[in-house]
């Protein structure tokens, strides 16, 4: 006999926003489904051990079975199954979550069985995912607190229909009557193998349970004697296990090799190469989680672009929620990959999005530690495989410093490593200021792609002379870091094309002062004619070979002048500009000469002079073909001398 019922809530109204809007993903309703049956499972395995009605099961098993003639997917389990009260109560009312009420009834004594329990579904919703992509769903079920087993069905709209349904085994059969097809919604392939083991593989591959269909595969024919025929096969049905069943995270670590590692790795997030480091942490307390994190060997392609996505792998009870957690890890961390599994954190009512929480951001500064701790190790004990990993990934920890104003940079600044012109192999920050000679106050960088092109910069001669070493800055973000950085244990970070160096003698500065004085007509005129270009013209306390050199003001650098001219901003601040003349150069004479002389060459000269400053700067020259004209006349003037 059977009856109608009608759902206890404004049913068609909130099944409406369960199968629409809730869910947005239709392939997860087999998510829902098999968690539902393990938690059933779960359940009849707990109760086995305390109720003698509840007989043991030794072989517990979730079951697909595809029927493409009638169009339906069913998924069964033997596991602790519903009597009558329990499928009005469970599913009779939407939001009413059996695993919910199930964790409330175990009592205290039962603590320690109770956290053994993986109970995924806490909502009570899972079971309607099943209305996104079935027009019908049918539930059998039998319960051994049942004489009877029974069926409930439903069309997930006001009403379901339960009925008496004898003969049945211990446990749940849920039959989806899947939708038509349309143009728009194809739900033919929820009938297909391959869709089916692929979903089992995304979402539901850590079920602790195994996860079992029948597969159609081509074998050999044999003849009467057992032997293969060449060229003959035949279709056979087999049982297959879809699901791993115990994730490699769940083992204990000193169980786990690093090939194991290695290969996980390389088959999950699709890399040819082993990683380069792997971190596996369990943290159990207030919080509980695990977390498997991967140094790639190199940066992806596309790590750059607006299109990268950064974040782990999140995953609830072994059941995959979110691919891509960007909350879990720092921008400057974008490249790690991995994945974190809890069951302490509070999911969305479809565990599709994760609600923002204290535990999540627990769970990102706990994991970020780690991975600095790991690399801090690498740096100490396997320098070279470190720098490895900075020519790969240096930059981001750069930006980690610059980001949010210097937030991180106490955390980064001793991961950072340099080149430099005094020695033959990278430094850190620590060691560039153990080095440091007594009389050295700052410490210096310049910007260059190579460390020829550094030492070639007339700024560093005063540098050579003093036998200084000088960072060598070869990335568009390195000056906006240390500018950030601002000082590495109370000692400030100082360009040398910038500013005041301040690192001649008493007696060496008085003679520039006074010489200064004395000249001031000569620069004062030189600054007239570039007034356009420079605000200002002196001589020189840096310069001790070269002739010429420019440098900027504080603020903004030549470098950082650069690169915002590169970058899409309407607002192109450029740096102040000034012109260092060496004292001691001959040119310094020729200059002098000419503007004794009142000779109108003064005028050309200054422009060359700036010119050259320019390109040795690595600054476009405005003028290519003036420059290019000035320069054969002077040549042509000369050469008639």
């Amino acid at each position: 006999m059977s009856e109608v019922k009608e759902f206890k809530t404004e049913s068609k109204r909130l099944l409406d926003l369960m199968i629409h809007s809730i869910y947005t993903n239709r392939e997860i309703f087999l998510r829902e489904l098999i968690s539902n049956a393990s938690d059933a499972i779960d359940k009849h395995h707990y109760l086995s051990l305390t109720d003698e009605k509840v007989g043991k099961i030794d072989d517990y098993q979730i079951f697909l079975e595809i029927n493409k003639k009638a169009r339906t997917l069913s998924i069964s389990d033997n596991g602790i199954g519903m009597t009558y009260d329990e499928l009005v109560e469970g599913l009779g009312t939407i939001a009413k979550s059996g695993s919910a009420e199930f964790l409330k009834k175990i009592s205290d004594k039962d603590k320690a069985e109770k956290e053994k329990m993986d109970i995924i579904g806490q909502f009570g919703v899972g079971f309607y995912s099943a209305f996104m992509v079935g027009e019908s769903v049918e539930v059998m079920t039998k319960s051994p607190y049942s004489e009877h087993g029974y069926s409930f069905k439903s069309a997930g709209i006001d009403t379901y229909e339960i009925e008496t349904a004898d003969g049945l085994d211990q446990g749940t059969k849920v039959i989806v009557h899947f939708r038509p097809t349309t143009k728009e919604d194809d739900f033919d392939q929820f009938l297909e193998e391959y869709t089916l083991k692929r979903l089992v593989k995304k979402y539901s591959d850590y079920v602790r349970y195994p996860v079992k269909m029948n597969v159609k595969k081509s074998v050999p024919k044999k003849d009467q004697d057992g032997k293969d025929i060449e060229g003959k096969y035949e279709d056979v049905w087999e049982v297959e296990t879809l699901n791993s069943m115990i994730p490699i995270w769940k083992k204990r670590k000193t169980d786990v090799t690093d090939e194991e590692l290695n290969d996980f790795y390389k088959q999950k997030f699709y890399d040819y190469q082993d990683p380069m480091a792997s971190i596996f942490t369990n943290v159990e307390g207030a919080l509980n989680y695990t977390a498997l994190i991967y140094i790639p060997k190199k940066a992806p392609y596309n790590l750059y672009s607006e299109k990268y996505e950064k974040g782990l792998q999140l995953y609830s009870k072994g059941v995959f929620v979110m691919d891509k957690c960007k909350e879990l890890v720092p921008d400057y961390l974008r490249f790690v990959k991995g994945l974190v599994d809890s069951s302490d954190l509070s999911l969305n009512i479809s565990r599709e999005i994760l609600q923002k929480n204290k535990d999540l951001e627990n769970i990102a500064k706990n994991v970020e530690k780690k991975i600095l701790a790991k690399l801090e190790g690498m740096l100490k004990n396997d320098r070279e495989k470190y720098l490895e990993f900075f020519k790969s990934f240096g930059v981001n920890l750069k930006f980690g410093v610059y980001d949010n104003f210097g937030e991180k940079k106490d955390l980064l600044q001793d991961l950072l490593v340099y080149q430099t012109v005094n020695a033959d192999h990278y430094v850190t920050l620590k060691e560039y200021k153990e080095a440091m000679p007594a009389s050295q106050e700052s410490i210096y960088f310049a910007s260059g792609k190579t460390k020829e092109q550094v030492l070639a910069l007339p700024q560093m001669d005063v540098i050579k002379k003093q036998g200084f070493d000088v960072l060598i800055l070869n990335e568009e973000v390195d000056e906006f870091a240390l500018q950030v950085m601002q000082e590495y244990d109370k000692k400030k970070f100082k360009s040398i094309n910038q500013g005041d160096l301040d690192l001649l003698s008493e007696d060496e500065k008085k003679k520039i002062q006074d010489l200064s004085e004395d000249k001031k007509p000569m620069l004062e005129k030189m600054k007239e004619i570039l007034k356009d270009e420079v605000s200002n013209v002196v001589l020189s306390k840096r310069l001790t070979d070269s002739p010429v050199c420019l440098v900027s003001d504080e603020g903004i650098s030549f470098e950082m002048e650069k690169v915002i001219a590169a970058m899409p901003n309407e607002e192109k601040p450029t740096a102040t500009k000034i012109l260092e003349i060496n004292p001691n150069h001959p040119m310094f004479k020729a200059l002098e000469n000419l503007f004794n002389d009142n000779n109108e060459l003064l005028a050309d000269y200054a422009q060359l002079l700036y010119s050259q400053a320019l390109l040795i700067e690595g600054f476009p020259l405005k003028d290519p073909v003036e420059f290019s004209k000035k320069m054969s006349e002077l040549m042509v003037k000369v050469a008639k001398y």
